[in-house]
């Protein structure tokens, strides 16, 4: 079914899948099932190149953009999950992302690729992101199903190895208490000069990854922070959990959003389902 006419703020949780809607992307099967209990807003793009009007793009693609958007919420329909649409053409995605994850009040926003069924997630954790949070979403797509659990946290310190087994079982415990079968829970905390490519490397054997970003733009984090290195090096779909706007007074959150949509050359249309 469609989302029910509630505000923002009125959702625990809410996540933004982005997908190139007249590329060709279609939405899986195993991600429709495993977001069936959050939210979804899917967000149909299309990145305009420069001399494109929007104007132009709206007469040209509106209408075929539009109905794939129908038929790939279709997915969540099959799934029983809880789905809102939006359809934008934009000359710059990244931005467009973080516009609508701030105005929307997105806990997450998950960047596609292939991917079959999801039997083993991996969590990679460090000091300085939003933990618990992590922790919820985690468990709110993937406390009912089977799917084994690594919390991970690499360190090129010996002496930060014991901070890093307290980190996860913090979160250990958050799932345990949200519902997810300890049995299904892997800890490893992995001592190596590059902490980066051995998370990569570990989540090339994974299904599905969830990183937590340490800064509250989007942008920053696809263009330098840790969390989207390894979201954009790996071959696995990955939830990016956001520093939550939702920490924000209103205020702060309103001046955000006028600031992002200040710079924003977009041409958007919403749609529902």
């Amino acid at each position: 079914m469609s989302e029910p006419d509630r505000e923002p703020h009125e959702l625990e949780h809410r996540v933004l899948i982005p997908i190139e809607v007249l590329e060709g992307e279609g939405i899986p099967e195993s991600i429709a099932s495993a977001f069936e209990s959050i939210p979804v807003v899917l967000l149909g793009y299309h990145e305009l190149p420069d001399q494109t009007p929007p104007e132009q793009a709206r007469t040209q693609f509106e209408e075929r953009a539009t109905a794939k958007l129908d038929e790939l919420a279709a997915a969540f329909e099959d799934a029983g999950g809880t789905w809102t649409t939006r359809l934008v053409f934009t000359r710059d995605a990244l931005q467009t992302f973080e516009r609508i994850a701030v105005e929307l009040e997105c806990d997450g926003v998950v960047l596609l690729n292939p991917i079959r069924a999801i039997d083993r997630v991996l969590v990679p954790l460090r000091s300085g992101v939003n933990v618990s949070n992590i922790a919820e979403l985690v468990s709110r797509a993937f406390g009912d199903g089977d799917a084994e659990v690594t919390l991970l946290h690499v360190t090129s310190e010996e002496s930060d190895a014991d901070a890093g087994r307290e980190l996860l079982e913090e979160a250990a415990e958050t799932l345990v208490e949200n519902g997810v079968d300890p049995e299904r829970l892997l800890e490893s905390v992995v001592v190596d000069d590059a902490p980066l490519e051995t998370i990569v490397e570990v989540a090339d054997d994974h299904d599905f990854v969830v990183v937590g970003e340490s800064k509250p733009s989007i942008q920053d984090r696809i263009f330098g922070d840790p969390s989207e290195r390894i979201a954009t090096r790996t071959v696995s779909p990955v939830l990016i959990v956001r520093q939550r706007f939702l920490e924000m007074d209103d205020d702060d959150r309103e001046d955000r959003v006028e600031t992002l949509e200040e710079t924003a050359d977009e041409f958007s249309g919403d749609s529902s389902s």
